[in-house]
């Protein structure tokens, strides 16, 4: 899987600071950005500002709230403005430095604070929202310029597949990218007058944290990779590619709810994962949703299902629309029995196979 770091930071910024180094000597304060309430030289401020922000938060290790500064251009605050539309690009360029710097100095396990969706983000997750801000606002500018304007194809891909989970993929990109921030039409869908991007959700327990599986890192992992996480030694098991393979398939289809997808159990200790835990989908009408698991035959025997499986049932109980989540195994299978008795489970019923040859899966429950 291609990582989202400082080298797609940087090639964000270079490619935006290229075309907007040919209009410098347009009048960026009397021109509206694209569809946007600001004007062009408000808004590469801004991105600027978003660059040096991000970079702020995972530098501070900040996790309740931003870092309380922010960056004013020389002489913006007394009216004189010396600083040019030149100038603006050079911070930006700067402050697109300061944050793949950043990004590639941060380990993978931290997380700082970011209001949406779920108050965290990691490296990965900076260095997208850092790409996002620079590419949409270098096309609000460029529209409000009249040049012309398009990212490479395989980055606004990666974007989509980290931050818009929840956005079906279209047959472009960068115009999927565009429709799903307001900024643009697609064929067959209504306009979007509301967005959010979605960082994924981390869940966290005793000695692990339940980190939630990108469309990203799901592709690699049924393709075979890592998905971007460091294993313990023989992981991931098959289970977790299976279930990676139909969050994947979920995505495609437009179907997919990131919320209720797969995570990874990663050890606090040193960071490695050693196993898969999800959910089969979204709650159903009755509020019933189903769950699944594995471990990475290395890591058994430890507990760590156990402790998994009761932070990911508190956290699915605590929503208003489940009721109950379940889970089935197979008759023979007495140490996922053993896990859902110590979580808490309790079994409810034997469900038939299917198949007419008599065979049929246990099922346990926990409720609310």
């Amino acid at each position: 899987m291609r990582s989202m770091g400082g080298e797609q930071v940087e090639e964000a910024v270079a490619g935006a600071v290229a075309l907007l180094r040919t209009a410098t000597d347009r009048d960026w304060r009397g021109t509206r950005a694209g569809r946007l309430d600001w004007d062009c030289r408000y808004t590469a401020e801004h991105i600027a500002s978003d660059l040096i922000a991000y970079a702020g938060q995972l530098a501070g290790r900040a996790t309740e709230a931003y870092v309380p500064f922010e960056i004013t251009l020389d002489g913006t605050d007394d009216g004189l403005d010396p600083a040019d539309n030149e100038d603006v690009l050079q911070v930006i360029e700067t402050t697109g430095a300061l944050l793949a710097a950043t990004v590639r100095t941060t380990p993978r396990e931290v997380r700082a604070f970011h209001p949406y969706p779920f108050r965290s983000a990691n490296r990965e997750g900076f260095a997208a929202m850092g790409i996002t801000e620079v590419l949409l606002h270098t096309h609000d500018i460029a529209e409000g310029l009249g040049l012309a304007y398009e990212p490479p194809a395989e980055l606004c891909a990666d974007l989509l597949a980290r931050l818009f989970p929840h956005v079906q993929p279209g047959t472009g990109p960068w115009p999927t990218l565009l429709w799903a921030t307001g900024r643009g039409d697609l064929p067959g869908r209504a306009p979007v007058t509301e967005w959010r991007w979605r960082n994924n959700l981390v869940v966290p327990a005793e000695r692990l944290t339940l980190q939630g599986v990108s469309p990203a890192a799901a592709g690699d992992l049924a393709a075979g990779g890592d998905g971007g996480f460091a294993w313990v030694e023989g992981g991931p098991f098959q289970g977790t590619r299976d279930a990676a393979g139909m969050l994947l398939k979920a995505y495609e289809a437009g179907t997919h709810r990131p919320e209720w997808g797969v995570f990874a159990l990663v050890r606090r200790e040193d960071g490695r994962a050693v196993g898969g835990m999800g959910f089969h989908g979204a709650p159903d009408g009755d509020g019933r949703v189903e769950v699944g698991y594995d471990l990475a035959e290395a890591a058994r025997g430890n507990g760590y299902a156990t402790e998994a499986l009761r932070a990911l049932s508190a956290w699915a109980l605590a929503r208003e629309e489940v009721t109950s989540v379940f889970a089935t195994t197979e008759p023979e299978n007495g140490a996922s029995q053993a896990v859902l008795a110590r979580a808490g489970f309790g079994r409810v019923a034997v469900e038939s196979a299917g198949d007419g040859d008599g065979a049929g899966q246990f099922a346990y429950e926990l409720r609310g």
